[in-house]
């Protein structure tokens, strides 16, 4: 009994996690078709997945794979195994959601222990509050545990600090944990302080473009499992094209027609040798994995359902699958070839919405000056979308029947944070919204209406301060914008008073926040480029465009949603930026703010003042026009001014949903007992005159001298 005992405190012998589980897994009953002794032969491919997580100089192991291919319970679980009985130490699990965590411990990771002796002995799958173990975190001796987390909350993942991690089905995991970034990311950035850290990524990909295991694949070094051909001893890598459905014209089946899936087979590419399911999977046993590329830490592995040799891959029921997918599709459900691509080919859907691809929208570029407003063009709107380290801008010109132009896409990039309120980059837009811009005419231009996202919580503060400091000055009509999370909410809607009393950073700021229908909004925006030609909602751009615009506003797709029960919602592409496509839609929004959609704009009107613009155009020097826009600001200019902390802005009035007609001197209506907020230095860092605020005081003008002199310098 104490000789027992002593030898438990003994660590085993180190050896091979595919050895290890040759010698001490168990399958239970009831988990799989070949309960009893593991033996890796039966599903030869999780060998090579093995070896590479073992593998020192290898930090990351993906798997993007089909359903019934044993990664979850061979590859993951046996790794696990090992780790928990040889080589302890803290696992960190993300799962998609809190039920994913219940699913694997009853399906599972609980058979698993229990069926297997020497890992019995070390966990204690018992819940109890005085115990070691709860539902979600399981410890094992040598200091070892495994914590399991959903991906909805940011403090289930970064609460930790551990060597592996593994991700299980990575597209379904959160891709916004509830504004603070991508949930898969917070889990890497916990193996970071470790040198002999292991992620590990395995899942079922989903809609191509968006899938995280897919793209996370392509930069690994992508392997595939190459078969010889029991016949001609050629090798491929098994693909649905080689599968052959016999057909019978005499038989017209429901669903089938003239298929007939009980006679499936499979067909060598290389010299069209038969094979049947047994010599398939005798032919699989012999198969081995080879890289496409080279292998710099990160180890891919490629593998679907034809490599199973479990009795519900056998080929006739795969065809069985694939016909029924195939005659939901004609009838419109893509539902079932989804599911059919994903679970069984181990592949990205490919998700056709018809939007234009980026080669076909930069073909249709046209011979136009960027930031000079086209012939046609007769308001300016500007769309910023803000990122925590700059400022992405999208300046269009707008004319009749909203035919639009892009006239300028580009980032001003700060030197310390979009956060630091005095950070050049605020300058820097401060001289774009107000500036002058030359109309191909020849005439003056200034931007009417600016929307600036608001929507992320780590910038919002710096935003509203921008808008709220900017909006007595003189400029385009500034808007805090955010997206709607309703995804049939309307383009524009109006603004909802200012609650005073209210506790919101909006409200703080004395501010009404403008909720933009971005579903609705890139609905329009999508339909209109794939307009041809000139006249009524066209939109054109420029060919000296930014060359990163392209692809930018084809970075998302209108794919179905799961969170909104399968509704079409636009989604960005796993990896793409966007910024572009944002901003964008925040300049359409502006412009839909001005009601130039609406029949009773007065273009007629606007002409007729841009005209008197060009009459008026001398007053203006070649060097008062904007030419260019400082994307990499980094300097603030001297200043002669006195401090704007000096300065109380009064606020008379609360912000209006629209702006109110003009009255008479005599019927202004009486302003409402003043209150005052003091604001930081706001000082430009070029051209004075084009600055949205009225300078601070200076020494012998007060603020009113101030205004009516910078309105006759910029000519107005």
């Amino acid at each position: 009994m104490i000789s027992r005992a002593l030898m438990s405190f003994i660590p085993p012998p180190q050896m091979s996690t595919n050895n290890w589980a040759n010698k001490y897994r168990w399958l239970a009953k009831g988990t799989t078709a070949k309960a009893g002794k593991y033996s890796s032969d039966y599903t030869p491919w999780v060998k090579g997945m093995l070896d590479a997580l073992d593998d020192p100089e290898i930090r990351e192991v993906v798997c993007t794979k089909s359903s019934q291919v044993a990664w979850t319970d061979g590859a993951w679980n046996n790794y696990l195994g090992r780790r928990m009985h040889q080589d302890p130490c803290g696992i960190l699990m993300l799962m998609p959601k809190e039920t994913s965590i219940n699913k694997y411990l009853r399906t599972k990771f609980n058979p698993m222990v229990t069926a297997t002796p020497v890992l019995n002995e070390l966990i204690n799958l018992g819940v109890s509050r005085s115990s070691d173990n709860t539902k979600d975190y399981k410890e094992f001796p040598g200091g070892g545990f495994l914590a399991l987390v959903g991906s909805g909350s940011p403090d289930n993942v970064k609460s930790w600090s551990v060597p592996v991690g593994c991700v299980e089905e990575p597209d379904d995991c959160s891709g916004d944990v509830q504004g603070q970034g991508d949930s898969v990311e917070h889990l890497r950035d916990r193996l970071k302080t470790f040198e002999d850290s292991k992620l590990i990524f395995g899942g079922t990909p989903t809609i191509k473009g968006f899938s995280r295991v897919e793209e996370a694949y392509k930069k690994s070094d992508r392997r595939q499992f190459w078969v010889p051909c029991h016949e001609c001893g050629e090798y491929h890598v098994l693909h649905w094209d080689n599968v052959i459905i016999p057909e019978d014209p005499s038989v017209n089946h429901e669903v089938y027609g003239r298929f007939q899936p009980e006679q499936a087979y499979y067909v060598c590419p290389h010299n069209g040798c038969i094979w049947d399911d047994r010599q398939k999977n005798l032919n699989v046993k012999k198969a081995e994995w080879r890289a496409e590329a080279e292998t710099k830490g990160v180890a891919g592995f490629k593998i679907n359902e034809l490599y199973s040799p479990f009795p519900g891959s056998k080929l006739a029921a795969l065809a069985d699958k694939f016909l029924v997918a195939q005659q939901h599709l004609k009838q419109g459900d893509e539902g079932k070839m989804i599911h059919f691509t994903n679970t069984t080919l181990g592949e990205a859907y490919e998700y056709k919405d018809g939007s234009p691809d980026a080669e076909t929208l930069e073909a249709k570029a046209e011979n136009y000056s960027v930031l000079i407003p086209p012939q046609r063009s007769l308001l300016m709107t500007a769309g910023i979308d803000v990122q925590p380290d700059r400022l992405a801008v999208v300046l269009m010109a707008w004319g009749r029947g909203e035919e639009s132009w892009i006239v300028y896409w580009g980032e001003i990039h700060a030197v310390t944070s979009v956060n630091d309120l005095n950070d050049p980059c605020w300058y820097e837009l401060d001289r774009v919204l107000s500036g002058v811009y030359r109309h191909e005419s020849g005439a003056p231009m200034r931007i009417a209406a600016a929307g600036i996202d608001s929507g992320d919580g780590n910038t919002n503060d710096a935003v509203y301060h921008y808008v709220r400091s900017r909006k007595a000055g003189i400029g385009p009509k500034l808007m805090a914008i955010k997206g709607s999370s309703e995804i049939d909410a309307e383009i524009l809607k109006l603004p909802k008073p200012i609650d005073v009393s209210a506790t919101t950073k909006a409200a703080k700021w004395g501010l009404q926040i403008w909720v933009v229908g971005v579903n609705k909004l890139k609905d329009l925006i999508s339909g209109r480029l794939r307009l041809e030609g000139s006249g009524p909602g066209r939109i054109h751009w420029p060919v000296g465009i930014r060359s990163d615009f392209y692809k930018q506003i084809t970075g998302e797709s209108k794919i179905p949603s799961r969170k909104h029960g399968g509704k079409l919602v636009w989604t960005a592409k796993s990896g793409a930026s966007v910024e572009a496509w944002d901003s964008m839609g925040y300049a359409t929004h502006s412009a839909r703010v001005l009601r130039i959609n609406l029949p009773k704009y007065d273009w007629d009107a606007r002409e007729a003042e841009l005209s008197q613009g060009d009459l008026l155009g001398g007053s203006f020097e070649d060097d008062d026009f904007i030419t260019y826009i400082d994307e990499h600001p980094e300097d603030l200019p001297e200043t002669s001014v006195v401090p704007i902390e000096k300065l109380e802005v009064e606020m008379d009035r609360p912000e209006l949903s629209e702006p109110e007609p003009k009255q008479p001197q005599s019927q202004q209506p009486q302003p409402h007992k003043p209150k005052t907020r003091t604001f930081k230095p706001q000082t430009s860092t070029r051209h004075q005159t084009d600055r949205p605020n009225p300078p601070p005081t200076a020494a012998g003008k007060s603020v009113a001298d101030q205004i009516a002199e910078l309105g006759r310098r910029m000519g107005g």
